[in-house]
């Protein structure tokens, strides 16, 4: 190599060197588009509005939410996933991400592999829910219910893979309940048809159903952690009745393979911000949420776990999509 060629690769590794701290810095450049998918009105969406807000004023760029539903969560992951790995496209990521990996049998894509963890939002207990005129005030009385009228109880979702629909198969699994699932491309709709009394029970993330419940157009039995929580103190858990049984619904935010570090340890940083506001950790715990800060990794183990956790449930219920 002559000198001049030298003297040439020294300044262009140089420039890269200078202008890679100033892309970091000006990101974002333009608004960030965060997708859902799901409809509107469940606890995605709920969560995501919640924080796009202060995620648009501290990143200096509009956060948009976009719904996307349908395929049971995938529609929407897929997209994301298929997406430009530039820092401006997000997902929310959800239970269903982790429990669809053992769910679905012939998937166009593998999350674990396919996903960047941004970070961790919350985590939060789902909770068990009937429409007033079902003449049931416990769990035990439900069981007998659904013994006594085997086949009869209709027990929807926000769609199949979710946690909502595995916390019910879980339950099945653990009281021998049988109950036909009834599917809904999100929790906005099944609720509709709950509070109608065309369905029986939901196993409902807590933020989507805390209003009804508290409205009274819902009666809760139970939530599905494995202590009782701070915004439902009234509220047994599951486990009193059925020992063992716990699950958890745990969100965050994942953006595609390969997207620069600096956008996401940007978009990393200012959620951590937002969920150290007392404001925020206050909403978050009247809809029964706990915040889950960390960093990508601290998400991403999140992620593998809950994958791993799912997949012995999946596996045991026999639930399967193909």
């Amino acid at each position: 190599m002559t000198s001049l060629s030298k003297i040439v690769l020294t300044g262009i590794c140089t420039f890269i060197v200078l202008i890679n701290p100033a892309a970091a810095a000006d990101y974002p450049e333009r608004p960030i588009k965060w997708v859902v998918p799901y409809p509107p009105a469940g606890t995605t969406d709920v969560l995501a509005r919640i924080m796009a807000q202060p995620l648009t004023q501290l990143l200096g760029q509009s956060v948009i939410v976009e719904n996307k539903p349908g395929g049971g969560n995938n529609i929407g992951t897929e997209f994301v996933i298929k997406s430009a790995p530039d820092g401006y496209t997000m997902l929310l990521v959800n239970p269903a991400n982790g429990i669809n990996a053992s769910l679905y049998k012939n998937l166009n894509y593998n999350f674990i592999r396919d996903i960047a963890p941004v970070a961790g939002i919350v985590r939060t207990p789902n909770v068990m829910v009937i429409p007033p005129s079902l003449p049931i005030k416990t769990v035990a009385e439900f069981i007998a219910y659904c013994k006594a009228n085997p086949g009869k109880v209709n027990m929807a979702s926000s769609g199949s893979g979710t946690s909502v629909h595995l916390s019910g198969e879980l339950f099945k699994s653990m009281t021998g309940c049988n109950m036909l699932h009834v599917p809904y491309k999100g929790a906005g709709p099944a609720l509709v048809d709950l509070m109608a009394g065309q369905v029986q029970v939901l196993f409902d993330n807590l933020p989507s159903s805390a209003g009804h419940i508290k409205s009274g157009s819902l009666r809760a039995l139970a939530v599905t952690s494995a202590a009782r929580d701070p915004s439902l103190p009234n509220v047994p858990t599951i486990a009193e009745t059925v020992p063992g049984y716990e699950a958890t619904a745990w969100f965050g935010i994942g953006m595609p393979k390969g997207s620069p570090r600096a956008a996401i340890d940007r978009v990393n940083a200012e959620v951590n911000r937002i969920l150290a506001e007392p404001k925020m950790r206050e909403k978050l715990a009247e809809l029964g949420g706990v915040p889950i800060p960390g960093t990508p990794e601290d998400f991403g183990k999140i992620i593998a776990a809950e994958t791993q956790k799912w997949e012995k449930v999946v596996k045991a219920s026999g639930a399967s999509v193909d």
